[in-house]
């Protein structure tokens, strides 16, 4: 089962101290370092090697599908010990590894990393590039948008180990009774939140109260790009037409207080997903297991469907969440992590995992038939793994993330937060975000456009 606090974003201050140490270590690896440990210099013959000689790892990771993967790892590889350490949930393992790191001490061989944090550890050169040991040639591997999110150029930083493409969970048994139909377009989607909440004033469509994550991935969907990197010169413009199609739209939702104000991850949360009063989501296809522990009385009334789209007979999706696992640079056995590292991500350890409720971000597992033909009880026996699956071969791969994309979260609720809680319009928080994002780029040193 997935941790949820992973999938509530990074909120909140108390970052400010360590991402400022991080994008130092950034901006002074990419000015030059007689240190070549982060080149992928290794070699297929290392890693076998390493395998024969055996050793231990430590593997920082929230996910506790990993322990049951790292004990079959030892398995098939007696000589090597695995130490599964759970050292925090994002943030908070971020910031301790940052630490490590400055530290020179105590760094894991292998780390969970989010693909919204990679590009800050990878720019740093605080992870290695791994297409020396075979990485590259795992191309093709993978869905795009993970793929997409370790790699920059020829190299690869980390190879994807779960994705979230996404899709509109909703409550069958809520629609059915006010005789609404299940939206296919955004608008539509609107149009239900009016009539729901028209019907049962205690029903909204969703509950929203501003996550970066979740709005981010909207922008995706329609098509926004907002941020642009290339090294450390990065792009952040929130005014483009993907953005604007997703305030203007979102905007009808708070202007009708048609929104749940629930915070997600609560108890209340679980509660309204489990009573019918909050009848949608449009997030992950990692949700179902996190449904089913935490609002296991909806079990038969909740169903898939494809994410609604910005225009009528669209094809397009985006990624919620998913992260990748990484070999820090200064680990001291790369050539052994990356085996561990291969085995969880590309190999054996993937069905494993499938088979504790991950989803995965390698294709011939997500479009392989008994995984399409799962059918789940919670989902009146829907085979809901199909919807992913083709999401997922929908999500566009070029989106980025800024190397400092830890910190533009964390100023979120600051910035267009405010539209959920005042008469503050998200075009303005849009573009107070933008103000405060590249000011904060310029001030660590980023060439900011």
């Amino acid at each position: 089962m997935y941790n949820t606090a992973r999938r509530r974003g990074v909120r909140g201050a108390g970052l400010a101290s360590v991402l400022a140490l991080a994008l130092t270590l950034t901006l002074t690896a990419c000015g030059g370092s007689s240190d070549d440990s982060d080149t992928g210099s290794g070699s297929a013959d290392d890693v076998r090697a390493a395998l024969d000689k055996g050793g231990s790892l430590t593997v920082w990771t929230w996910d506790s599908t990993m322990t049951k993967v790292a004990k079959d790892f030892e398995a098939a590889h007696p000589k090597v010990k695995v130490k599964v350490v759970n050292a925090g949930t994002s943030k908070e393992e971020y910031t301790a590894l940052q630490n490590a790191i400055a530290a020179g001490k105590g760094v894991p061989d292998v780390a969970q990393i989010e693909y919204f944090a990679l590009g800050q550890f990878s720019l740093a050169k605080s992870v290695a590039d791994l297409s020396g040991y075979g990485a590259d040639k795992l191309d093709g591997t993978y869905s795009p948008g993970p793929w997409n999110a370790v790699t920059s150029g020829d190299a690869v930083y980390g190879l994807p180990v779960d994705s979230g493409p996404m899709a509109l969970y909703y409550n069958k048994k809520v629609f059915d009774q006010h005789k609404i139909a299940v939206p296919t377009t955004w608008d539509e989607y609107v149009t239900a939140a009016e009539k729901l909440h028209k019907a049962d004033p205690k029903t909204y469509i969703t509950a929203d109260t501003g996550e970066a994550g979740f709005a981010t991935s909207l922008i995706w969907q329609a098509g926004g790009r907002p941020y642009k990197v290339d090294g450390t010169t990065v792009g952040i413009d929130f005014t483009d037409t993907g953005s604007a199609t997703f305030a203007r739209t979102w905007q009808k939702l708070l202007d009708g207080k048609l929104l749940a104000p629930v915070t997600s991850w609560t108890d209340e949360w679980f509660k309204g997903l489990g009573d019918g009063t909050i009848a949608t989501l449009a997030t992950g296809a990692w949700m179902p297991t996190n449904l089913t522990t935490g609002a296991p009385g909806a079990a038969g009334d909740w169903r898939v469907a494809p994410l609604p789209q910005w225009t009528a007979g669209g094809k397009s999706s985006a990624e919620s969440g998913g992260s990748s696992l990484a070999v820090p640079a200064a680990g001291r056995n790369k050539a052994l992590a990356y085996a561990f590292t291969e085995y969880a991500a590309a190999g054996a350890g993937v069905k494993s995992r499938v088979k504790e409720g991950a989803y995965p971000a390698t294709t011939a597992d997500m479009t392989s038939k008994a995984f399409l033909d799962t059918k789940f009880d919670y989902f009146g026996g829907q085979e809901i793994n199909k919807v992913f699956a083709q999401s997922a071969s929908q999500v566009a791969s070029d989106w980025s993330y800024l190397p400092f994309q830890v910190y533009a979260n964390s100023i979120f609720n600051d910035t267009v937060g405010k539209a959920y809680v005042s008469g503050t319009t998200l075009s303005d928080g849009l573009a107070a975000w933008q103000k405060q994002s590249r000011a904060y780029g310029s001030e660590q040193g980023f060439t900011v456009k």
